[in-house]
Formats: C-alpha cells, structure tokens, sequence
C-alpha cells in the first residue's frame, strides 16, 4: 500500500469519526445536565431523517437543500421540549424515588413509539435523497458531495456548540448545571428550564446527524439503531460526560473502523472499536476525559 492509498484512508476515517460525533455529542450533553441517558437518541436521528427527506421530496426539492437541515432541526428541537416538559420533568418535580430507572422505561417507550410510529406512516421501505452538491476531493481522497455537505455542516454545528457554550450567559449556565446542579440553583439559575434546553438541544443535534447521513445511510424506521450503537460507544470512549471526549472518541472510532477495514477484513468493522473501547478501559475505566460531578 502507498501513502496516497493509506492517507485516503485515513482522511475516510475522519470524516466519518466527524459526522459520528455529532450523535455522541447530542447523547453527553443531554446526560450533562440531566443525569440521565436517553435511549431513544437513534429514534430522533430517525426523525431528523425522515423530516428531511420529506422536505426535499416534496416542499423543497434538491436546490434548496440547505434549508432542510435548519428546520429539521428545528422540529425535532420542538419535539424534545414537549418530551422533556411533560415525560421527564417529573423526574425532578414529582416525587419519583428512582430516577435512572424512570428516565430508562420512559425513554425505551419513547424508541418503541416513534420507530412503530415511521413503520405505519413511512412504511418498512428504504428512501434515499437525491444527490444535491458536485463531489468534491480533500487533499488526496474523493468525497461524494452529500458527505462533504455533511462534514461541514458537522464542523459548524460543532464550532457553533463551542462558541455558546463558552462565550454565552446561558452556556455559561449550562457548564455550572453539568459540574453541581444544586450548587447552581443557589445562584438564582433555573435548573429546570435548563433540563428542558439541554434535551432540546441534545435531540436536535441527533436530528442533525440523522437529516447529513441520510442520503449514504437511507432513511427507514430502524436506522438510528447502528448510530445510537455507534455514540454510546464513543461516549465511553471518550469519557462520559465530556464534550471534548465525543469529538476525540468519534474521530478514534473513524480512524479504527477505516484503517482495520484494510489491514485487517471490512467484515469486521464493527468489531474494531469494540476491541479499541476494551482496551482503553483497561487503562483508564473512565475513557480518555471523564469527567467527575463536583460534589463540594
């Protein structure tokens, strides 16, 4: 093998870790300020799909594609603050005495829910969107244009999530949330309103992982179940509850999946970052950055 061959391959790998990180992303957050882990990430990644393709299928067409990210986005974004407010504020609010438990039969339900829901609505077909930009090169690797919409919509989406988290009053707010959620009540901030962003926000980002895969991964009612699959994993790689360690540990992931799909047998892709997750642990049980809850 060159090096022309081998960096292609790892340049695929990542750019795919890239766009894997976006899910992982959504799934830390909302487990940062919430303490909780959404089950049904897969399921919002299959609706940011749906809608998607939906918009560009009927309303939009192929010239305006850029529009369906952003409103894909958006309804899922809606959606996860009408769950929040009404399924899982009780977990705070009521007087639910085991919360881990609560929030896993609520959010399973959810999964069953909505992926039952896209069987009766969409059917058990695949759709695939239409190609909407030219293919394009990365220094030495070809890239379809779908994928390199997606890779920088995903560096975007991910500066954006910096930018706001470190230079707003709000993510300023949302940070203190994630270290003491009672210390940061002490300071005057709503903790639950924060609940109801950081879901929001969490599922949007699935949404938009779902809505940038979709013309290489299909559309069709079980395809959040490999990306949910896909970020838990990562998340424990990376450490869980950190930010950083989701970009990082996807981009890991990418690189793993892509150079032992060579060197060893693309049979077995999936295999690779379960062998990369079992050695890490080995070494440091709480990923590269886990992060620990201040308690003081």
């Amino acid at each position: 093998m060159d090096l022309t061959l081998l960096s292609q391959y790892v340049l695929s790998g990542l750019v795919i870790g890239v766009l894997y990180s976006l899910m992982a992303l959504g799934i830390t957050f909302i487990y940062s300020i919430m303490k909780m882990i959404n089950w049904s990430m897969g399921e919002f990644y299959m609706i940011g799909s749906y809608v998607q393709y939906a918009l560009l299928a009927t309303f939009l067409g192929s010239k305006r594609w850029w529009l369906a990210l952003p409103i894909a986005m958006a309804v899922v974004f809606v959606l996860g603050l009408v769950i929040q407010l009404t399924l899982l504020r009780p977990m705070f609010v009521g007087a639910v005495e085991r919360r881990d438990e609560y929030a896993t039969i609520i959010t399973i339900a959810m999964m069953l829910l909505f992926r039952n829901a896209a069987i009766v609505l969409g059917g058990p077909n695949q759709y695939a969107p239409g190609d909407y930009a030219r293919p394009v090169t990365i220094a030495t690797l070809p890239i379809s244009g779908n994928r390199f919409v997606a890779l920088l919509a995903t560096v975007v989406l991910l500066v954006a999530f910096y930018l706001v988290t470190r230079h707003t009053w709000v993510g300023r707010a949302l940070r203190g949330a994630a270290q003491n959620r009672v210390a940061i009540q002490t300071a005057g901030i709503d903790v639950l309103r924060l609940d109801m962003l950081a879901f929001g926000v969490g599922v949007a980002l699935a949404a938009a992982a779902g809505a940038l895969l979709a013309p290489d991964f299909l559309v069709y009612p079980e395809n959040g179940a490999i990306s949910t699959f896909k970020g838990f994993e990562i998340i424990v790689i990376g450490g869980l509850g950190s930010v950083m360690g989701s970009v990082i540990g996807g981009i890991l992931l990418g690189v793993i999946e892509a150079l032992g799909s060579v060197f060893l047998s693309a049979a077995y892709k999936d295999l690779y970052g379960f062998v990369l997750l079992i050695v890490l642990l080995v070494f440091r049980p709480t990923g590269l950055f886990g992060e620990h809850e201040r308690t003081a």
